[in-house]
């Protein structure tokens, strides 16, 4: 084994990157599929779709050779799971009473309380995400990805809160959090190698 990262460590942590993306198409289509049918999908998504992509870069395939960088899958996992996702609501359609008359009818989530509990979990759950993927305990790279993830996290939610403003003319937190999720999503790939003002930007 390298410094103590083993076949076995890498397995665990793979199966964590594509627990993940399976997650993302559940998101998607909750409550709208059979229990059955969604498990029969992420036995297929998880044990073939995921491995092929995930080895494009992260098993030294094309797209690695194409010098392609993915520190922690934002492409890889969130990406690859969000096609996922798209392709399932194709196939599953809008929400009943979503869109009516060409108009969009909002549907707010049922628990305000939740929602931000969920955020601020998958935020801390994120710490772990991008701060493992250096695979190492090395204390330098470690708190410099942990900075960037969170820096990321926090413009994106001040972009939620302004693009709220601006299209809403209100605070809309639903607006707020998405803004985190996209903040952490998008820096997810160059965590270990964006500078803490860029990862602001990104």
């Amino acid at each position: 084994a390298d410094g103590g990262y083993t076949y076995w460590t890498d397995f665990l942590f793979q199966a964590m990157f594509a627990a993940t993306a399976a997650t993302i198409v559940s998101g998607a289509i909750a409550e709208r599929v059979k229990l059955w049918a969604y498990l029969v999908f992420t036995l297929l998504y998880v044990g073939i779709v995921y491995p092929i992509i995930g080895s494009w870069k992260w098993g030294g395939g094309a797209l690695d050779a194409m010098g392609f960088y993915d520190f922690a899958g934002s492409t890889l996992v969130h990406s690859v799971g969000g096609w996922g996702a798209l392709a399932g609501v194709i196939l599953v359609g809008p929400r009943i009473g979503k869109y009516v008359n060409g108009k969009t009818v909002d549907k707010p989530g049922s628990s305000v309380p939740l929602a931000v509990i969920g955020v601020f979990l998958l935020w801390l759950g994120w710490f772990g995400f991008n701060g493992g993927s250096v695979l190492s305990a090395d204390p330098a790279l470690v708190s410099f990805v942990l900075v960037t993830t969170c820096l990321a996290a926090c413009a994106g939610g001040i972009g939620g809160f302004l693009a709220g403003n601006l299209v809403f003319k209100r605070l809309d937190l639903g607006m707020v959090l998405n803004g985190v999720l996209a903040g952490l999503v998008g820096i997810t790939a160059g965590a270990d190698v964006i500078n803490p003002l860029a990862a602001v930007f990104v």
